[in-house]
């Protein structure tokens, strides 16, 4: 009888400094799949250099054309693409747009919401037009100048210096006075041709991951970071310098505010496959718990100790019944 499984393309590596983390994303991934419904397959993209990862070590190119590989003499086509690289071409839209064309499904939201994702300034700046509480922030272009001081006085001190159109944790700093500035902008424009500085909001970090098909919506039990870094860098996020726990220390109908904004930004973008959105829970004069988003994360972390797989667990759920209700919420 002829093979009936779906054949499923897991897309890793890219071409940000991340290349080697979305590599150990696609390996929890390729544990996590039903191996009984689906025939799984690691595909690394970095620059030109795409190709399939067979289990005993050996690699086969992929054909651009079509996106498939050769395998003991037979052409060996896709169904579907899982994306899991965590910059770019696969948190942009780039590679959303290949796939597009070629017309093959894929895991994550379209072309201009990844493209949109990607940029954390027009994100934020998209979002705040729904209503989204956001940290007010300046967009730096590499070469342009700037005035210190103006800054430190619209924006506040300290606050945080980023590549705006990057999926990485790094270039990333914490800026405490205006003398800062200079040397994080020069880290930042290493990651991107545009920095965001962005107010600091004081507060409790969570994050939360939701996913939605044609008959169920799914917000995950949110976690929070807990990090004696200054802030949720790379060596906490990859290296274990934090505290992750799932659920988060918030109150109950705090709890259920951050599940109705998470599942309400997925529906604003029209969001696909699972998402993961960045909060800072802050307080007002008042005493009550006030939600600002962060940024939000279209390819999210898939490693066992990824915030997704906790927080897929405390729910009570299966990672593998969660991946193929995304893979076959698209067939």
């Amino acid at each position: 009888m002829e093979n009936m499984k779906r054949t499923i393309a897991i897309v890793c590596g890219g071409d940000s400094s991340e290349h080697d983390v979305s590599l150990r994303s696609a390996q929890g991934l390729y544990s996590f799949f039903d191996k009984e419904r689906y025939d799984v397959y690691i595909v690394d993209v970095k620059g030109t250099d795409w190709h399939v990862n067979f289990d005993n070590g050996d690699t086969a190119p992929i054909d651009r054309k079509d996106f498939s590989f050769m395998k003991n003499g037979k052409a060996v086509i896709f169904d579907y693409a899982y994306i899991t690289i965590h910059g770019q071409p696969g948190e942009n839209g780039v590679l959303q747009g290949y796939f597009e064309l070629i017309h093959l499904p894929y895991s994550t939201s379209g072309v201009l919401v990844e493209a949109m994702t990607f940029d954390k300034y027009v994100l934020n700046n998209y979002l705040r037009g729904f209503g989204v509480n956001v940290a007010d922030s300046i967009l730096l272009r590499r070469g342009e100048t700037y005035d210190e001081k103006a800054i430190a006085e619209r924006i506040g001190m300290p606050c945080f210096v980023k590549p705006s159109a990057d999926g990485s944790s790094f270039g990333v700093s914490k800026v405490k006075n205006a003398d800062q500035l200079a040397p994080a902008l020069r880290v930042a424009f290493m990651e991107s041709n545009e920095a965001m500085i962005e107010s600091f909001i004081d507060g409790v970090e969570i994050s939360q991951g939701v996913y939605k098909t044609k008959d169920k919506s799914v917000v995950f039990p949110a976690t929070e970071v807990v990090t004696s870094n200054e802030f949720f860098d790379y060596n906490a996020k990859y290296n274990g310098q934090v505290q992750e726990i799932t659920p988060a220390r918030i109150s109950s109908e705090t709890a259920a505010r951050v599940a109705e904004e998470t599942s309400r930004i997925y529906d604003i973008l029209h969001a696909n496959g699972i998402i993961r959105i960045d909060y800072i829970i802050s307080k007002n004069r008042q005493g009550d718990d006030v939600i600002n988003m962060l940024e939000i994360n279209t390819t999210p972390g898939m490693t066992l100790t990824s915030f997704i797989p906790q927080q897929v667990r405390a729910a009570g759920l299966e990672i593998k019944d969660v991946l193929t209700d995304i893979v076959e919420n698209q067939f």
